[in-house]
């Protein structure tokens, strides 16, 4: 058979048929199996490496079937999932992170990313230094002897910062530290940090992989030797991925590229409308070329995503205007759906943050986050003209 492009696999990577001889993946919901003998179920305890299911906090077959695919799409090695996006990220620090490490993170990370750095990694005596994504030049600096690990998000949530992932693959192989990189935004349809020397990559695939906004998950992928040392702590922890949720997003994924390019289409038109609104101080999208890391974001995304943020004239209460005039378009602190989101950072997500610490990322009092979904464009468009009228 001819080799097959991603998004094939995106469909066609399957569990083995039962006997049923079904087309569509089944839901393996149980809590364990069973064995032939009690030497197997004594072999199966003693070997991790044995491709065997024991216990669906260890693994399942509809688990499996989603990390097989997103392990596929992103180009890694191995995979292991989770319940939820948070659980990803945190067991991956908790793996490989140690009493008296150092990790290096750049300052524009999701609100809860920011917490377990700033406020529950310290506790365990594990130091952190922020970067300025704008300012890759000044990550060297900030490297230790005990710096183990660096961590960031491309693009960024929610200033859409980008930054070139082969630059600081190059940076954190001279130093042996580990490179982590969040792909939440991208997806594997867009982009493919593997491809550009990332050691794990990582995602919340309650966003764009589910796509419908139904249920949370996490996966983390890359080179098998790291993916072990991180199963068994999942295995052992707890964070595991439930089998419903697996099979949800296993069939999402069947559409994610369709979808991805959609979301795209509709968000570069959107941001290209917004550009001469008299109410926006600037728009920012990283296909646009006015996005100061426009040539990045060419050469390593495929499209700019379903991302818009746009600066509002007028502040905090211009921004809470802007929501509350909205007649179609969701308020909700989720993104990737496919019904459009809008959110105001500075007062929601990243309201613990100090005024310093949000203006330090990028989130601007004004700022609103659009994540635009599959409404017709047109309609998405003069919700958010009609609200800009009204704030």
């Amino acid at each position: 058979m001819a080799k097959q492009r991603p998004e094939t696999k995106a469909i066609r990577i399957q569990t083995a048929k039962t006997e049923q001889k079904e087309h569509s993946t089944p839901l393996f919901l149980t809590s364990s199996f069973t064995y032939d003998s009690a030497e197997d179920m004594a072999e199966a305890f003693a070997d991790d490496s044995l491709d065997v299911n024991i216990y669906s906090r260890f693994s399942n077959p509809t688990v499996d079937e989603f990390i097989n695919k997103i392990t596929a799409l992103e180009g890694a090695e191995d995979g292991v999932a989770t319940g939820t996006g948070m659980a990803a990220i945190f067991a991956t620090f908790m793996t490989f992170l140690s009493k008296g490490d150092h990790i290096i993170s750049a300052s524009a990370v999701f609100g809860s990313t920011h917490t377990i750095l700033t406020k529950y990694l310290p506790k365990w005596g594990i130091e952190y230094s922020y970067f300025d994504m704008n300012k890759p030049e000044t990550i060297a600096a900030l490297i230790k002897s005990n710096t183990k690990l660096l961590y960031l998000e491309t693009p960024s949530n929610p200033g859409l910062d980008i930054i070139d992932i082969e630059f600081v693959s190059s940076l954190c192989k001279q130093h042996d530290i580990l490179f982590i990189v969040d792909n939440c935004f991208a997806t594997p349809a867009v982009q493919q940090p593997i491809k550009y020397g990332a050691d794990l990559v990582l995602h919340s695939a309650t966003k764009f992989i589910d796509g419908q906004g139904r249920v949370l998950g996490g996966v983390v992928v890359g080179k098998k030797e790291l993916i072990k040392q991180l199963y068994l702590f999942i295995r052992n922890t707890g964070p595991s991925m439930s089998p419903f949720n697996a099979w949800v997003l296993t069939k999402s994924l069947e559409t994610l590229f369709i979808r991805m390019e959609r979301h795209a289409l509709s968000a570069m038109h959107i941001a290209q409308q917004l550009q001469d609104q008299v109410k926006i101080s600037w728009v920012k999208y990283p296909f646009l070329p006015t996005h100061p890391q426009y040539a990045i974001a060419k050469k390593q995304m495929t499209n700019g995503g379903g991302i818009v943020t746009f600066e509002l004239e007028g502040g905090i209460e211009s921004g809470r205007k802007f929501l509350n005039a909205l007649q179609m378009i969701s308020m909700t602190n989720n993104l990737g759906d496919s019904r459009t989101i809008a959110s105001h950072p500075a007062s929601t997500t990243h309201s613990k943050l100090t005024e310093e610490e949000r203006q330090s990322v990028g989130i601007t009092p004004g700022l609103i986050r659009i994540s635009v979904g599959l409404e017709h464009p047109e309609d998405i468009l003069n919700d958010v003209l009609q609200a800009l009228d009204k704030s």
